[in-house]
């Protein structure tokens, strides 16, 4: 290392070791620009072999070379000079060169030996240390500091509050604040800027006004820069009353004012008040903040937006990266893609964000391709999605059924440690439920910590989606020791307990909404309505639409109607479709209709089906869909008119899909026709080839025929493509309690009551010329299963004589099951319903609601 010296250097010391250590060498250099010469310095060894700077005046030295900025020069001296005592203006020399450059060893080096000389720290010395070790980020070896000195000022103060604060200690930042006052150190306008910040932070509103007191209290009341952290402070502590007075009371605003109280409008989802506020700034000429404009433009209508981006273009703010995300969100909420497009093509260089902002707005605008298209342009660009962008494609690929990537990105999660963000997680068990991989999602849901009510809501609607009904009604009950259900789940499970018909447990939720204050209108309202419904509980579900009184919107109105129409009951489902259009004065939808047209099928009423259907376009300007059509077939198939039937289809403005041929294929099978049922299926799976519902009803049509070779080939056709059905169950429900029978199964404990009642049934049936377990009885199981038949007993087993029992399975009901509750009802005298994948049968003194 270069020593300097001066002309006259210092008598070195006598080495008592002269003949073992050779003679260093001096070294010297002139500063021929100094305006002032720097002492001289003497390098001797020492008996060790260590060198040891000797100067004239070690303190003049140092600080010489501090105003020059060499540092690591001042350090050696430093260093060197093991026993001299040096001033106080020499540490501070080094403390503050030490800050400036940022050189953390060098400081540390100081302040170990300022520690190891000193007991006690004085306040010069003390204020430099702690400002540069607050720069450094020492937080702890700066207490040590303040603990050691013997005397603090404000300043002292409030490098420690701002540190701590800084550092994320809130909380013991004001608590060092209390000390302070305390002390009787009187804070100055950063004391209260810092401290203002972390009770905004914390957030700790009763604090926080205490320090507002004490703002007045000292006589800082009309200082505009502690006006606007009062205003910040009680924007993120949620008290915007509070804040707009602070900024209604302040007698001069500057830009940050106004940027504040537009910030906690917004953070508060204060939206409306923000972007008034931030319109009536712009036209005071007043610039706003980066924060301000995204967020106003993040959240404003397009109409605005647009204007915005005409602001952005004038000002320059289109340029930032960040305004074009704002601009993208805006469009994308308003479903102008096209735009968001232009914004994005221009960026230049493009954020994560700008891609994930782009991804998400196709994905939420019904565009999960494009979602997916411009995922893999970003993987190209090697640009790192995190969850928000894994969450949005993951989205789109349970859109469009895409499995296949879900799975590469499901791993891609697991390397990234994402699998167990709350985003990334619930869209994969979304994504495996819509994919029919149920028991995966399950996988994921269990291992996310801390689960929320979204996870439990997702989760639920999957095993509804996946018709695993039971387990829906099981996790909801075990929710409850977690968290709170919230409309969403009860939407969910309410839903499930339709599916099976299960009216008690639909009531024992309903009741469970109303205690947690849910349920009185809206979706939940109508959820629990559906349930009833569904569950062919028609009083009830009079009850539930009477307390929504005042709430009923045309949802309200459609459930109603469908309930009465899956019943059979068309008469009742036009008279409250009358009264909703001329008393209620609801406008029906397309679903109104589909459910009236349903109704006129089920009940054979031709003519007022096809008035309907004619009214709906005439008078009501509804545009028929493959819904209204197949409907249409329906009914006219029942009707046996088939010769309309298949003038309509040919006349169709739309090409009839897999549900029109559908229809036409369950008419012919119930009147017969053969060859125009194999017309129909030629169709039919031609549209839907691996649709296990209409194979299922392809059986039935030959099955109903009598061609059980029609049926061996099917079944011949499904087992070659790797189809398989799913087994028979029927569920019922009895004194709140839900049990599932499967075909053949033996297992349940009341199994031997169950076949003695069957048993006796069969019996007195036969005696009527019936053979309810027959041939055809056998044959008919590929499809049915007869599960019922189970269900049935054991209700009449274990319910109470006289009460309706109501069965619900999951597939198609044969025509020899048909037929048997039929007569059991003859003998039993209880209305029975079972429920299938198609239809309501409701029973009653031999005879059924479908007419069949």
């Amino acid at each position: 290392m270069a020593l300097l010296s001066n002309n006259n250097p210092s008598k070195p010391h006598h080495l008592p070791f002269q003949s073992k250590v050779s003679k260093p060498k001096l070294v010297t250099s002139s500063l021929s620009h100094s305006k002032s010469p720097i002492p001289s310095i003497r390098l001797t060894s020492t008996p060790t072999g260590s060198k040891e700077v000797i100067t004239s005046n070690p303190d003049k030295t140092i600080r010489s070379l501090c105003r020059f900025g060499q540092l690591d020069e001042a350090i050696e001296v430093f260093t060197s000079s093991k026993y001299h005592k040096f001033e106080e203006e020499t540490y501070i020399s080094l403390i503050k060169l030490c800050r400036v450059q940022r050189a953390v060893p060098q400081g540390c080096r100081v302040y170990a030996r300022i520690i190891s000389l000193e007991k006690h720290i004085n306040l010069p010395i003390g204020n430099c240390l702690l400002h540069m070790l607050m720069w450094f980020e020492k937080l702890l070896t700066a207490r040590i500091v303040f603990d050691k000195m013997t005397e603090r000022d404000v300043f002292s103060w409030n490098v420690i509050i701002s540190g701590y604060g800084k550092a994320g200690f809130l909380d013991e930042a004001v608590d060092l604040y209390q000390r302070m006052l305390w002390v009787c150190v009187k804070p100055d306008i950063y004391t209260f800027a810092g401290v203002l910040r972390c009770c905004g932070g914390l957030p700790d509103l009763r604090r926080g006004k205490e320090v507002h007191a004490h703002v007045y209290r000292f006589g800082y009341g009309s200082e505009v820069d502690l006006s606007n952290a009062l205003i910040t402070m009680y924007g993120k502590c949620g008290n915007l009353v509070s804040a707009r007075r602070v900024f209604d009371g302040m007698p001069v605003r500057d830009c940050i004012s106004w940027n504040a109280m537009i910030t906690g409008y917004f953070e508060n989802y204060k939206n409306d008040e923000g972007i008034e506020l931030f319109l009536t700034m712009v036209g005071l000429s007043l610039e706003p903040s980066l924060f301000a404009l995204t967020s106003v433009i993040s959240h404003c209508l397009l109409g605005l937006g647009k204007a915005l981006h005409g602001y952005t273009i004038k000002t320059g703010f289109a340029l930032d990266v960040t305004v074009c995300n704002s601009l993208i969100k805006m469009y994308s909420t308003s479903n102008q893609m096209d735009e968001a497009e232009k914004v994005f093509s221009r960026i230049k260089d493009r954020e994560l964000i700008s891609w994930t902002s782009m991804i998400s707005g196709y994905e939420q605008n019904g565009s999960p391709e494009k979602a997916l298209e411009l995922f893999q342009r970003m993987e190209y660009n090697n640009v790192t999605p995190d969850e928000a962008t894994l969450a949005s494609v993951l989205a789109a690929c349970a859109c469009l059924g895409r499995l296949d990537i879900g799975i590469r990105l499901h791993k891609l999660a697991k390397r990234k440690g994402l699998e167990t963000s709350r985003t990334v997680a619930n869209s994969l068990i979304d994504l495996y439920a819509k994919s029919q991989c149920i028991d995966k999602a399950v996988e994921v849901f269990k291992r996310v910590p801390n689960k929320d009510v979204i996870f439990f809501g997702t989760l639920i609607s999957g095993f509804n989606i996946n018709r695993r009904n039971l387990d829906a009604l099981r996790f909801f009950r075990d929710m409850h020791q977690y968290v709170q259900p919230n409309d969403v789940t009860f939407m969910a499970v309410l839903a499930s307990c339709a599916d099976l018909s299960a009216a008690m447990c639909g009531k024992e939720i309903h009741a469970r909404a109303l205690r947690v204050g849910l349920g009185l209108n809206g979706s939940l309202a109508n959820s629990i309505l559906d349930m009833y419904a569904k569950c062919a509980r028609m009083d009830d579900a009079w009850s539930q639409f009477r307390i929504m009184h005042g709430w009923h919107d045309v949802v309200s109105w459609n459930i109603m109607i469908m309930g009465y129409a899956s019943l059979g009951d068309a008469t009742q489902a036009i008279k409250l479709f009358d009264k909703m259009i001329k008393h209620a004065r609801v406008r029906p939808d397309e679903v109104t209709f589909v459910s009236l047209l349903h109704a006129c099928s089920c009940s054979g009423m031709v003519s007022k089906g096809r008035e309907y259907f004619s009214i709906m376009t005439q008078k009501y300007s509804i545009v028929p869909n493959v819904r209204h059509y197949a409907c249409m077939v329906h009914l006219l198939c029942r009707a046996g008119l088939f010769d309309e039937v298949q003038k309509f289809i040919e006349e169709m403005p739309i090409e009839p899909d897999h549900a029109v041929w559908g229809a036409l294929l369950d008419g012919c099978r119930i009147h017969g026709r053969f060859e125009l049922g194999e017309l129909a299926a030629k169709f039919l799976f031609e549209l839907a080839p691996d649709n296990v519902g209409y194979l299922l009803l392809y059986c039935k049509f030959y099955a109903d025929l009598g061609r059980w070779d029609g049926v061996d080939r099917v079944r011949k056709l499904m087992r070659d493509k790797g189809i398989e059905t799913n087994p028979g169950c029927s569920w019922i429900e009895v004194k709140g309690s839900i049990h599932a029978f499967l075909t053949q199964d033996n297992s349940h404990a009341q199994i031997k009551e169950i076949q003695t009642v069957l048993n006796g049934l069969y019996e007195r049936i036969r005696l009527n010329g019936f053979d309810p377990v027959g041939n055809g009885c056998e044959k008919d199981n590929v499809f049915c299963g007869h599960s019922e038949r189970l269900a049935l007993a054991f209700g009449l087993i274990n319910s109470i004589p006289g009460t309706p029992i109501k069965v619900t399975k999951n597939l198609y009901m044969c025509q020899e099951c048909h037929r048997f509750v039929k007569l059991v009802t003859l003998f039993v005298r209880r209305e029975i319903v079972v429920r299938d994948t198609e239809n309501f049968h409701q029973f009653r003194d031999g005879e059924c609601c479908c007419g069949s």
